[in-house]
């Protein structure tokens, strides 16, 4: 493809399988049914459905509709995208985040993304044939550890998060026609997958109770997850969580939908697209992700055990002791099946967060495809490396929290300010509905202008100033009574300050934990100060580029 050709879609079908593959992701699987449990089972599920109701179909349709809107000048990235929205040259650099965000998610998420391939070829090889559920967890630990290394670098770990990123990026490479073409073979394939785990799952019952566990059972863990407690309804904590699922789960806030609508053709029908991806990827979560983890740990360890351990490293630390309970043939299947399952809805992910990168390059300083694709891979390796290779000192943490968390919700509350009160909510609305067949509810300019942006602002006000342990009834109470407002270490601004860890520091007089502690401080300003400058790295591009721009224009443009 020639720099002068506008790159677009092969078809409908394959753009919509690409978004859903950008949205369905490892979160789909490992982070959903974690929540669900942590936040009370069936507790969850109401605030969950009402915030992708209300915040996330909503965003889904602002960021098609900007997208396609910046797509029609010529504009590929979310700084120009926001950019021809308004007049106001500052929020271009909103439009940083867009950027800022895929690059520092992708370099942990391809760490998350390398374990699952790491664990289908040791699935294959019977790497965990006979381990009991301490020796699985253990191997876990050993992967990630660099203390099991004489040069304190986990090799097995380095060389498949460099397979994974060399996968990516040779595949951001082909372009457009790479993505999609992943997306048509993932997508598929991940719901094969899926639903043969989540029928095991369901057909599992009582069968996999054992001496020490006679009580086990799988419908134990659906009935907790899908028996609705409507005193959710009043816990501001359960809502936090489910806001924050649904920006994790949709990919919202990141800047990827605004640069793949970018390709759409100007009359394509965004808001179908928008709920059709959308959609898909609550079916997947929903249903395939609450079916297979919970239900199938549940059924045998116990409900207990699973609300107990509920966590991330259970689909690595426990599932494949659990498969190995299968039978020798099946248990390899089942693991290649659940790993290769992650696989896809990972690699899916990661290759939309390549976009924004290449065609904000593309668009502004010329460059091709293959550049665009290897520049992402080598800026990823170099700010990924340190998340593997001080994977317990923290470093990945810090980015999942900056990156993953805070940098989504800041960027969705910008934009959804932009589009209904800068942009306009008559033009937005406009904007959407031109070339919809699907007829979209009128009540939703109404949430659109007022709901969404009043929701986003209170999730991000309720993660800014966390109270105590995250009871807000407490802390209502105690601020009326005019004892103030105390915040949880939990909370941003308490996180900034690294209270927690000084806490800790206080508190420890064993050398060897003061160390630690020391330690980890160290790394997580390293990780802070590595953010940092690739956010002001990224802001010094766009500020060159708006300077070309406006150079190239005559007096006449401006």
């Amino acid at each position: 493809m020639t720099l002068g050709q506008k790159e677009s879609w092969g078809s409908r079908v394959g753009l919509i399988l690409a978004m859903a593959g950008n949205a369905v992701g490892l979160g789909n699987f490992l982070r959903f049914p974690v929540q669900a449990v942590n936040n009370g089972g069936g507790a969850f599920i109401i605030p969950y459905l009402v915030c992708f109701l209300l915040m996330g179909i909503p965003l889904l349709w602002i960021e098609w509709s900007m997208g396609r809107f910046g797509g029609r000048s010529n504009n590929h990235s979310t700084p120009f995208i926001l950019d021809s929205m308004t007049k106001k040259a500052f929020w271009k650099y909103f439009g940083v985040f867009g950027i800022f965000t895929n690059i520092a998610v992708a370099a942990y998420y391809c760490y998350i993304e390398s374990w699952t391939m790491s664990y289908v070829w040791h699935s294959i090889i019977g790497t965990f044939d006979g381990m009991s559920q301490t020796q699985v967890a253990q191997f876990f630990a050993n992967y990630v550890d660099i203390d099991k290394s004489l040069t304190g670098i986990p090799y097995e770990a380095v060389v498949f998060y460099v397979l994974c990123l060399l996968l990516n990026t040779f595949i951001l490479s082909r372009g457009l026609a790479g993505v999609e073409r992943a997306a048509k073979i993932g997508i598929p394939l991940l719901l094969v997958f899926g639903a043969f785990l989540a029928i095991r799952g369901l057909t599992l019952g009582t069968s996999g109770a054992s001496p020490e566990v006679p009580n086990a059972s799988a419908w134990d863990g659906l009935n907790f997850l899908w028996t609705p407690q409507y005193s959710s309804l009043s816990d501001p904590k359960v809502w936090l969580a489910a806001a924050g699922q649904i920006f994790f789960t949709l990919s919202v806030g990141m800047g990827t939908i605004h640069c793949y609508a970018a390709y759409v053709r100007s009359k394509d029908d965004v808001a179908l697209n928008a709920v059709s991806a959308g959609f898909t990827n609550e079916f997947v979560e929903v249903v395939l992700g609450s079916s297979i983890v919970i239900p199938i740990a549940a059924g045998y360890l116990g409900l207990d055990w699973v609300k107990e351990n509920a966590g991330f490293g259970m689909a690595f630390q426990t599932m494949p002791f659990l498969f190995e309970k299968w039978g020798p043939i099946l248990s390899t299947v089942a693991g290649v099946m659940w790993f290769g399952l992650l696989f896809f809805a990972g690699i899916t992910s990661s290759l939309a967060m390549g976009t924004p990168w290449m065609g904000f390059m593309r668009d502004e300083f010329g460059w091709g495809r293959n550049k665009g694709a290897w520049s992402f891979g080598a800026i990823v390796l170099a700010l990924g490396l340190p998340t593997v290779i001080f994977f317990e000192h923290g470093v990945f943490d810090e980015y999942d929290y900056w990156a993953g968390t805070v940098s989504l919700v800041v960027f969705a509350l910008a934009e959804s300010i932009l589009f209904a009160w800068v942009f306009g909510i008559d033009k937005g609305w406009k904007e959407l509905l031109s070339g919809s067949d699907l007829k979209v509810p009128t009540v939703y300019k109404f949430i659109i202008k007022y709901i969404t942006p009043l929701m986003l602002l209170l999730v991000f006000l309720g993660a800014l100033f966390t109270p105590t342990e995250n009871d807000w009834t407490a802390a209502f109470h105690s601020m009326f009574s005019g004892n103030g407002w105390t915040l949880d270490n939990a909370s941003i601004l308490k996180t900034i300050a690294n209270s927690g860890l000084h806490e800790q520091l206080a508190q420890a007089s064993d050398p060897v934990e003061v160390a630690r502690i020391t330690d980890r401080l160290f790394y997580t300003n390293m990780a802070r100060g590595l953010l940092t400058f690739t956010f002001a790295a990224l802001a010094f591009l766009v500020y060159i580029a708006a300077n070309r721009r406006l150079r190239s224009t005559t007096p006449a443009d401006r």
